[in-house]
């Protein structure tokens, strides 16, 4: 069934004819597949039979980043709710410290990209998950409202966050002003940097992929990176240098930032991630 649709979404959009479509590893959305069409062309091709994965929104993603900015994306040759066809881009993710040194800059110019508010044009994905971005002026009403009490809401109605976890998640976001305070201005960020959705090739990123973009603290990004592992040290010192980062990064706001994807893969993936939910409210006295 997948097959016919990605053979028939080729067909159609693209005038060539499907040779075949190889299952691709990575990701927890829809099914995904390399495909040879008979011009000589690899694309990736996502299928979502059911239209809940939203590959639109993520097709609007990619092409705001390839449009808009200088981070390398695959570029997008069609997209619905249940078929995205884009460019297959080589590479791995193993980085070297130059590769790592690349991803700095590029992360940090992406940061250089700059709105009035926080928030975006319209709402986008986190995985699956709806991300709503209403334009918001303050930076701690936005992060309270449309990302630590709206995901822990989330997780908790699909029953993989307790009532008192929630009530916790609730006490520390009325604290959040004198923990985050306002930066400013609101930066774009690609929003799920793991290491996964990053490939180089030699020294060289090639692609940043599956983005989940807004304007934000551009702490966000550097939180998330750190909470998976996804660069090292060489990375943050290339960044440093390129882009100040704050004292009381590393010591609070890193972990305090990262219960919001710790929420979505609780939501997700269940395991210890609600442990190390539960163990960052003890950090904060939650």
């Amino acid at each position: 069934m997948s097959e016919r649709i990605v053979s028939e979404g080729v067909e159609t959009h693209l005038g060539e004819r499907l040779l075949s479509a190889r299952p691709l590893g990575g990701g927890c959305i829809g099914e995904v597949y390399r495909a040879e069409v008979e011009d000589g062309t690899t694309l990736v091709a996502k299928v979502d039979r059911d239209g809940k994965s939203h590959l639109e929104r993520e097709a609007y993603m990619l092409r705001y980043l390839r449009e808009r900015t200088d981070l390398p994306v695959p570029e997008v040759y069609y997209s619905s709710e249940i078929l995205l066809l884009m460019e297959f881009v080589d590479g791995n993710s193993n980085f070297s410290v130059e590769a790592e040194h690349h991803a700095a800059e590029l992360l940090a110019g992406l940061h250089g990209i700059t709105a009035d508010c926080y928030g975006h044009e319209r709402d986008t994905l986190i995985g699956s998950l709806d991300q709503p971005n209403p334009w918001t002026e303050s930076w701690v009403d936005f992060f309270r409202d449309h990302r630590l009490l709206y995901l822990a809401n989330v997780a908790h109605k699909a029953d993989r966050l307790p009532s008192e976890d929630l009530r916790r998640i609730e006490r520390l976001a009325e604290r959040l002003d004198e923990m985050i305070g306002e930066p400013n201005p609101p930066a774009l960020i690609h929003g799920d940097a793991w290491s996964a959705n990053v490939l180089a090739k030699g020294d060289r990123i090639t692609a940043f992929l599956d983005p989940a973009i807004y304007h934000a603290d551009p702490e966000m990004e550097l939180a998330f990176i750190s909470l998976f592992n996804s660069f090292g040290d060489s990375f943050f010192e290339r960044y440093q240098e390129i882009r100040a980062i704050k004292p009381g990064f590393f010591e609070m706001r890193r972990d305090l930032y990262n219960l919001y994807p710790l929420l979505v893969h609780a939501y997700f993936f269940d395991g210890g991630y609600l442990g190390s939910v539960q163990s960052t409210l003890d950090q904060f006295g939650a």
